[in-house]
């Protein structure tokens, strides 16, 4: 995330939590799958990690045994919109409305915007209902011209205390996912790092 960016908006946007203690907050955004959410379940499951999903409303709608395994397995879960539209090139009340037909089905105070691109305009109706978060550290799994291994090395080496990091339960993360998500979850948890979900 740009410095600019977080200077200019840290008062208004949540990036990043506290410095001061051993805790990440790790999130997925663009779920639920019906097979890559649950495999990222089973991994977060096997280190006792807490994460947030930020959903988009349409999967929700097409995977809902999905989106309930999130909450069955405790985790939070946050507004993604309804159709991953994106916020600087989508007229305003066309982009609120399409955050608020998400939020009936998912009910959340979080909303992250789709490519974390949010107009300056939208900043003040949406935070009267929600707590927009971006993040600290993005892990690039989407980001298919990178190596697995090279998606993990630069995300593990990125990592500082209360990081919000982003990941995608989606299949064009899945091979950076896969091999990034379980060596952070390992390398961090030995270093005696908790994973929580958003507070």
């Amino acid at each position: 995330m740009p410095f600019i960016i977080e200077k200019l908006w840290n008062k208004k946007i949540f990036f990043k939590g506290t410095s001061n203690e051993k805790t990440l907050y790790l999130s997925f955004d663009d779920g639920p799958h019906p097979d890559i959410t649950r495999q990222v379940l089973e991994i977060l499951s096997e280190y006792q990690a807490k994460a947030t999903f930020f959903c988009i409303g349409s999967n929700m709608e097409k995977y809902p045994l999905a989106f309930q395994e999130i909450i069955k397995n405790g985790h939070r879960i946050g507004n993604h919109s309804m159709t991953h539209l994106d916020g600087w090139k989508t007229p305003l009340k066309t982009y609120l409305d399409d955050i608020n037909e998400c939020d009936k089905l998912i009910g959340s105070n979080l909303f992250r915007p789709p490519y974390g691109r949010i107009h300056p305009l939208s900043i003040g109706p949406l935070r009267r209902k929600y707590q927009i978060v971006l993040w600290s550290l993005l892990s690039r799994d989407f980001d298919i011209n990178i190596q697995a291994e090279e998606c993990t090395k630069q995300t593990l080496k990125n990592v500082k205390n209360g990081d919000v990091i982003v990941f995608h339960d989606s299949e064009k993360a899945l091979p950076r996912l896969l091999h990034c998500l379980p060596a952070l979850l390992k390398t961090y948890t030995d270093k005696g790092f908790e994973f929580r979900s958003l507070p």
